[in-house]
């Protein structure tokens, strides 16, 4: 099944058998920045045939403008359903604030294949940070 996620690029969907999380071998900490764009990106990607689960444990998005509020609207690809899902949508942060968006209290899983994307209301304004673990 191939899909377009609006960026105007076809993918094809490989499903492959999501790594048993209960008999975990490796859990590899990790953690991804970024600064935010009006043009979506990819934060965090698990790879097809990854062979590995990521467990995100926090997302925050940090406003480095010292004036202004900006908007964020952080997504969540589901390779399941071909679709990406708001994690949040339009959301203002304050000048000189930050969001903790999901902490380890709500983490969420990334099979393979699946991603975590954002975008803010103005160039590198925002800040994204990621804290996840790769299980395998």
């Amino acid at each position: 099944k191939s899909h377009c996620d609006g960026d105007g690029l076809w993918r094809i969907n490989t499903y492959m058998a999501a790594p048993n999380i209960v008999s975990v071998a490796t859990i590899t900490a990790s953690t991804n920045a970024a600064s935010l764009s009006t043009t979506s990106a990819n934060v965090v990607v698990n790879a097809a045939a990854s062979g590995k689960v990521y467990k995100i444990n926090s997302i925050i998005i940090t406003n480095i403008d010292g004036t202004n509020a900006a908007n964020c609207t952080i997504g969540y690809y589901n390779s399941t359903a071909a679709a990406v899902y708001k994690l949040a949508h339009l959301i203002s942060v304050p000048a000189q604030a930050s969001l903790t968006l999901l902490d380890k209290s709500s983490s969420i899983y990334l099979q393979e294949g699946e991603y975590i994307n954002g975008t803010a209301s103005a160039n590198s304004k925002l800040d994204i940070i990621v804290s996840y673990e790769q299980l395998s």
